[in-house]
């Protein structure tokens, strides 16, 4: 056991804390423990310096991860594979003759009119899987009971349920990022948005913004700006609206579609999120007016790169599954119908094998899942961008 003696120090801080000195640079190095990898057993007791310390409690670090991904899980199903997803399309108006009757004219109702209708099918799956092997009779020498060799091992257990849902968290932020990839894209016809205008399915806010209201301002600062973020909560739920309506305006497909509310999935970018209720909630008497709708959030799209600055955060830099390649900074949120993307058939399974040879147990944790997009479902994309051409 390593004991310092601290009382200069304490002496020293007390001069601070109580007004008496100013700031001092304080030396740390004997107050706090950084720990060690390996425990020094030539460490002895202060009373008759010849035995050596014991370990006195052992804490293991073992907290579930919910992770941060939104909830977009779909049914799953316990046989078969192919998802088959079926829809049909509007009809045409004709003329109502009933009230274009003349003497003498036939009327044939014998004519077929088919429903239009079509079909998509999810055949698409990925896998993986995390393997652990675990020892029992080895570890019995580093604990003092059962107890706590269970403890070790439930640790290691959770370790491996936190990699999983790690992952699983990660694929749907790629799922997400798919259908955005996509859509500016399609809005765009570019790899890289610069924001040249605003579309209806990849909405710059900050180029409305600016024309509506001739102003000037960059993606740095829209997000400590009280008016942009006003208004870019006017029409993120402007556009709540406008897709309870029938349209072909907001899918890539065209496709003739309309989403209750509630059956709209609305995530936003955490800091986006978090500026409008620091900013607008804050400084106003009536906040049922300026709060964003229902909705989700997300710290990151892509990953918080090695600075963890808004720019990276609010960034993706994706290749979708149509094979486009697609650059964009300060997406802001997005706004889909639930059944645009997702996950389904999700399987998870554990298998086990005892060695006996060597006396260990191996664990294959293996996971299996669909995520899909579906482009004739309604998806907006809301960002913000500097440049505009």
């Amino acid at each position: 056991m390593d004991v310092k003696q601290i009382y200069t120090i304490l002496n020293s801080v007390n001069t601070e804390v109580l007004g008496e000195s100013v700031i001092l640079q304080e030396d740390l190095t004997n107050i706090v423990d950084n720990g060690s990898a390996v425990f020094n057993n030539n460490s002895f007791d202060r009373y008759s310096h010849g035995l050596v310390d014991k370990v006195g409690k052992m804490v293991f670090v073992s907290r579930p991860y919910r992770g941060l991904a939104p909830s977009v899980m779909m049914d799953g199903t316990t046989w078969g594979s192919v998802i088959q997803k079926v829809s049909s399309e509007l009809p045409d108006y004709t003329e109502n003759e009933s009230f274009e009757l003349a003497n003498g004219t036939s009327y044939d109702p014998h004519i077929f009119n088919a429903p239009s209708v079509s079909e998509k099918f999810f055949a698409k799956y990925v896998t993986f899987e995390v393997d652990r092997s675990i020892t029992r009779k080895q570890l019995e020498s580093a604990f003092n009971g059962i107890a706590e060799m269970d403890a070790f091992l439930s640790m290691i257990f959770n370790e491996i349920e936190k990699v999983l849902t790690l992952a699983l968290n990660n694929l749907v932020m790629r799922t997400i990022n798919n259908f955005i990839g996509d859509t500016l894209y399609a809005e765009y016809s570019s790899g890289t948005i610069f924001g040249s205008a605003s579309h209806v399915k990849a909405v710059n806010l900050l180029y409305l913004y600016n024309t509506q209201f001739s102003e000037s301002l960059t993606a740095d600062e829209c997000l400590t700006d009280p008016d942009f973020l006003r208004y870019a909560s006017y029409i993120i739920g402007d556009y709540k609206n406008n897709l309870k309506g029938i349209s072909t305006l907001f899918n890539i497909g065209g496709k003739e579609r309309f989403t209750p509310e509630d059956e709209q999935h609305l995530i936003l970018w955490s800091p986006f999120a978090s500026a409008s209720d620091v900013y607008l909630q804050s400084g106003t008497f009536h906040n049922e007016l300026t709060a964003m709708p229902n909705y989700e959030t997300v710290p990151y799209w892509q990953g918080t790169g090695t600075d963890n600055s808004f720019e990276n955060r609010g960034k993706i830099s994706v290749t979708t599954s149509n094979n486009h390649t697609v650059t964009c900074d300060y997406i802001l949120g997005v706004l889909f119908d639930r059944y645009a993307l997702g996950v389904y058939n999700l399987d998870r399974w554990v298998n086990t094998q005892y060695n006996a040879k060597a006396d260990f147990e191996n664990y294959f944790y293996k996971v299996k899942a669909g995520y899909f997009n579906d482009t004739n479902e309604n998806f907006v994309v809301f960002f913000a961008s500097d440049v505009t051409t």
